[in-house]
């Protein structure tokens, strides 16, 4: 083993196909704590392999595994695939959720569907650059769109259309950002203030701050700033909520 500059150690891992799609495991030792992990790209396509490089890196610096889940191309099977990869990763270790773009929008749908099903949550989850509202009707489609050249805005209209098909764009299970995020575990929320998509991260993290949510809110500069912090801010958020779960609770006298 290895360490890197922030003096986390960094381990062999393999990368092996499972019945929701690739996954990254440590060598060696067991696991504490396995990440589900949503790909999700500018086009709302992508595969889950595009996710493996930040995956692998996770994996090194965490010690966890990763199940990098597939999904279907239109809703609500995708949300269906994701909640049975959920369960399926449940039965490893406690389950921390990443969702990237779409991804993070069917991650946000996760916890509302599990919540409302009474159903155990995940200890916290990521959302990177969130797509959180299928009505693409914030402000900052159009005022970030010269600035964000990784996302073609007309693309994502006619993806989001096909991808929603007859469900109503504000259902909240397709779109968060409309329902109610009392209940919800931990939250990071990662976005460049040149993101097409920054309302709905500000949105999102202002609505679950609202409802009594703990939001760890990072807006970087620009994507690039975004991409460079991207892997520490995730394991740091990752391993503290790991470790608050591991935490004893103080007995009666100490409290």
């Amino acid at each position: 083993m290895a360490s890197d500059p922030t003096g986390a150690v960094r381990g062999e891992v393999r990368v092996a196909e499972g019945p929701f799609g690739p996954e990254v495991r440590p060598v060696s030792g067991a696991v504490e704590q396995t990440v589900l992990y949503v790909h999700g790209d500018p086009r709302l396509g992508g595969t889950p392999h595009d996710a493996l490089p930040m995956a692998r890196e996770l994996a090194r610096t965490t010690g966890g595994a990763m199940v990098c889940v597939r999904y279907r191309t239109t809703f609500p099977g995708a949300l269906d695939d994701v909640a049975a990869a959920y369960a399926y990763a449940r039965e490893q270790a406690p389950v921390a959720v990443i969702g990237k773009r779409l991804g993070a929008g069917l991650a946000a749908g996760l916890l509302l569907r599990l919540r409302d099903a009474g159903e155990a949550l995940p200890t916290c989850a990521v959302l990177v650059t969130p797509l959180l509202d299928l009505t693409l009707d914030a402000p900052s489609l159009l005022l970030n769109a010269a600035a964000d050249r990784t996302t073609d805005v007309d693309v994502l209209h006619r993806r989001a259309a096909t991808y929603a098909g007859p469900t109503s764009r504000t259902d909240p299970l397709l779109s968060p950002l409309h329902g109610n995020l009392h209940g919800l575990p931990p939250l990071q929320l990662q976005a460049a203030g040149t993101d097409v998509l920054l309302d709905d991260a500000l949105g999102f993290a202002a609505r679950a701050a609202r409802s009594g949510v703990t939001v760890d809110l990072r807006v970087h500069e620009d994507v690039s700033a975004q991409g460079l912090a991207q892997l520490t801010a995730t394991c740091d958020f990752l391993r503290a909520h790991a470790a608050l779960r591991r935490a004893p609770l103080p007995l009666d006298g100490a409290r």
